[in-house]
């Protein structure tokens, strides 16, 4: 082991309990180093930005809260993984989640397996949010100004011959579907495919979570989208965190 790799990492911890900073001697007190070596370590991890330092106090640093909230992230991330992979074996289906951030949408996660392929993306999600079930939830989920906005960028283009054929027709779809509603596409996007998704709202952000089968298999498609509804209506809660990945 290295020594003073593990001093410092006791400082840090040490630090991290002093929400109003510590000086150097309480620091090297709890932590049992002698004062040279810890303001010594001090010192450097002040210089890398794992702490700061004011009046005579050390406090945690831009860099360590970095580590915190990208650990954080990925915990989030690593909950959201595991539900869908629950809910894909559960259900027997590829199972997405996507947000719309930033004006865009953003497929964060799917969950598929070599029996149940997940749809593939051969043409851009983003610009094609009018002819796939995720793209019409999310789209639905905004005010009008913001879908209008995000028509002028991405324009309806035809994409399969079931593909909605203007933007007018899309808006009034929209504005027709209600705000929990789930969106069924069939064959928009991609032949041979119909989708599900249905709508999560965590204050103002926008997410859905979404199924899809072979179009031999419509049938499946309203009973799988109920499982879904029901899947997230009991684990909300505890993916209202996750939602922000």
């Amino acid at each position: 082991m290295i020594g003073s790799v593990q001093r410092a990492m006791r400082l840090l911890e040490a630090v991290a309990e002093h929400e109003h900073g510590a000086p150097a001697k309480q620091l090297a007190r709890e932590t049992g180093l002698a004062l040279p070596t810890a303001y010594h370590l001090l010192r450097t991890l002040v210089h890398e930005g794992y702490l700061s330092r004011d009046k005579g106090l050390f406090f945690l640093g831009e860099a360590a809260e970095r580590l915190g909230s990208s650990g954080a992230r990925q915990k989030r991330r690593s909950t959201v993984v595991d539900t869908l992979a629950d809910w894909r074996d559960a259900i027997g289906v590829p199972v997405y989640y996507a947000m719309y951030r930033e004006g865009e949408i953003e497929v964060v996660c799917v969950s598929d397996a070599p029996g149940n392929p997940a749809v593939e993306e051969w043409a851009d999600f983003r610009e094609t949010g009018h002819a796939h079930a995720i793209g019409q939830c999310l789209l639905a989920q905004l005010d009008e100004d913001a879908r209008r906005d995000h028509l002028d960028r991405h324009p309806v283009q035809s994409i399969t011959p079931y593909t909605v054929r203007d933007g007018h027709t899309l808006l009034r779809r929209l504005e027709r579907t209600r705000r929990m509603d789930a969106v069924t596409e069939r064959q928009e996007y991609a032949l041979g495919t119909v989708c599900a998704a249905i709508p999560i709202t965590v204050g103002t952000t926008a997410a859905t979570m979404a199924i899809s089968l072979p179009a031999h298999q419509a049938d499946r498609l309203p009973a799988a989208t109920r499982q879904l509804q029901n899947a997230v209506g009991r684990h909300l809660g505890s993916l209202a965190l996750s939602i922000s990945i």
